[in-house]
């Protein structure tokens, strides 16, 4: 008679499969630990394309690091703050997939996980969109928040100008 659970013909046969699922189980969970410890060490960086600025990220997302040249020396505030928050959105839009080489490397067979962990990551980091000048950004919209400078005191309901 065979074990209803095990599909064995004796129990010997059971503690076999039983050893066996056992070693798949405690190998798997050790790929998945390498995985971690890979994935926890990548970063990637990216240079602006005028080489201005270059940014490395964690595998988190977090800046790591950042670099700007002296060539940015007579440039805007919001010529900067642009560059550098585009270099950072580039470096993060790479993280995907080099965390899909890592987990090839150490989890491969299990492309469900793969595929569910990158694309989390592809949407928390997208391709940037290229942005239209920074000028054409400003709000055209002025907002003034605090006390005002009157002695009015229905100043709460005061609307917004354009």
């Amino acid at each position: 008679m065979s074990d209803p659970v095990f599909g064995a013909e004796s129990p010997d046969d059971a503690r076999a499969r039983l050893d066996q699922w056992t070693a798949d189980a405690k190998a798997k969970a050790q790929r998945y630990q390498a995985m971690k410890t890979q994935a926890a060490k990548v970063s990637v960086s990216a240079t602006s394309p005028d080489g201005v600025v270059t940014a490395t990220v964690d595998s988190a997302g977090n800046v790591s690091d950042l670099r700007i040249t002296d060539k940015i020396q007579g440039s805007s505030g919001e010529k900067i703050a642009s560059l550098v928050l585009t270099t950072i959105r580039r470096a993060q839009a790479q993280l995907p997939e080099k965390l899909r080489e890592v987990m090839a490397e150490t989890i491969g067979e299990d492309q469900g996980t793969i595929d569910t962990i990158v694309g989390n990551y592809q949407a928390r980091f997208p391709e940037p969109v290229e942005d239209e000048p920074a000028a054409s950004k400003r709000p055209d919209t002025e907002m003034k928040i605090g006390v005002p400078e009157d002695d009015d005191e229905d100043w709460g309901n005061r609307s917004i100008t354009r």
